[in-house]
Parts: C-alpha cells; sequence; structure tokens
C-alpha cells in the first residue's frame, strides 16, 4: 500500500519518519531482520532463518508496495531504519477476509522511545482505511513490554497459544492472543 509519510516526534526528541517501506530498502530490510532477530528473543526467527536474497525482497517489497491490502512501514530515525512493521489479511474466505494480522518489530537500541505505538497507531489506521474490519496479532506472554504497547493502542486480550514456540534449547513459550476492532 502507498501512503503518505507521517513525522512523529519522540521521547527523546528526534524526528521518526513513518513511510512505506520501498524496494530501494531491500538489502536494509533483510540486514534488519537478522539483527532484530538476533537482539531478542520475541521474533518467530533466527537470524539463520534469514534467506532472502536482494532480488527477492526487492521484488517482494514492490509487490507490497502496489497492494492495496497490505500494509507495510518502516520507521527512519537520523536516516537509518529503526523498525518495520505490517499488516496483512488473514485471507480471502469470506468469513474471515474481514481480519488482518499485525507484526511489528524495532531495532533494540530504538525501544521505548513511542516508535512502536506510533506506528501501529497509523497502521491500524490505514487498515481501517482499506476496508478491514479487525486486526489480530500475537505476542510471546513473556514479552510483557509490547503487551503494554499493544493494550495503549486498544488492542485487548482474547486467549492463549500454549506452547505455540520452542527455542533452540528446548523451552516453550506461550502466545498472547490479541484484537482491535477497528
Amino acid at each position: 500500500m502507498r501512503f503518505a509519510e507521517r513525522e512523529v516526534i519522540l521521547k527523546d526528541g528526534r524526528t521518526c519518519i513513518l513511510k512505506p517501506t520501498l524496494p530501494e530498502y531491500a538489502q536494509e530490510m533483510i540486514d534488519y531482520m537478522k539483527v532484530t532477530a538476533a537482539e531478542t528473543d520475541y521474533l518467530l526467527r533466527y537470524p539463520d532463518e534469514v534467506h532472502f536474497t536482494l532480488e527477492a525482497e526487492e521484488e517482494l517489497l514492490g509487490k507490497i508496495l502496489d497492494d492495496p491490502y497490505t500494509i507495510m512501514m518502516m520507521a527512519l530515525v537520523d536516516g537509518k531504519v529503526a523498525g518495520n512493521g505490517s499488516i496483512n489479511g488473514i485471507g480471502s474466505k469470506r468469513k474471515i477476509c474481514h481480519r488482518s494480522s499485525l507484526a511489528i518489530a524495532l531495532y533494540k537500541e530504538y525501544w521505548s522511545l513511542g516508535i512502536g505505538k506510533a506506528m501501529i497507531e497509523y497502521m491500524t489506521e490505514l487498515a481501517r482505511s482499506a476496508g478491514w474490519k479487525q486486526v489480530d496479532l500475537e505476542v510471546v506472554a513473556e514479552n510483557i513490554q509490547a503487551q503494554r504497547v499493544y493494550e495503549k493502542c486498544g488492542f485487548v486480550e482474547t486467549g492463549r497459544r500454549h506452547n505455540a514456540l520452542r527455542s533452540d534449547d528446548g523451552t516453550y513459550h506461550d502466545e498472547i492472543l490479541m484484537y482491535k476492532e477497528l
């Protein structure tokens, strides 16, 4: 989806630009996926599971940019990628076509500055304008900080998926299911 850039003033006074994730940022997105996966256990992949080629990532970002029902947003601070988020449809079947799913991650150095909240609020605003009626998400049960941000943005807990994630060390983690009506 193409959408207007938005400026946000962060808690530390810097300016953050929220904008579509463009194909020319493909290498930065590949690097971002590898680094953020190494910075926290709360994401779905490990760094060694990022196998995107530059060409494939450029093609994917181009398709997303031209899809009016898929939102991919990046946050830039001081000209550097700070994070990325997306909202995608759950499926095209009539019984579920009103639902979408949110995912977001930030580089650790940008946590607690208000970027995540600003991205979520703007993405859900765009999702509403695209016709979605509901946004769902899953968050690792131990990720209390993210849960608080989601709650501030109007998401409510709807359940729990037990042992949803299995870490390489053999430990299991529940996911908290949350949603927001648009």
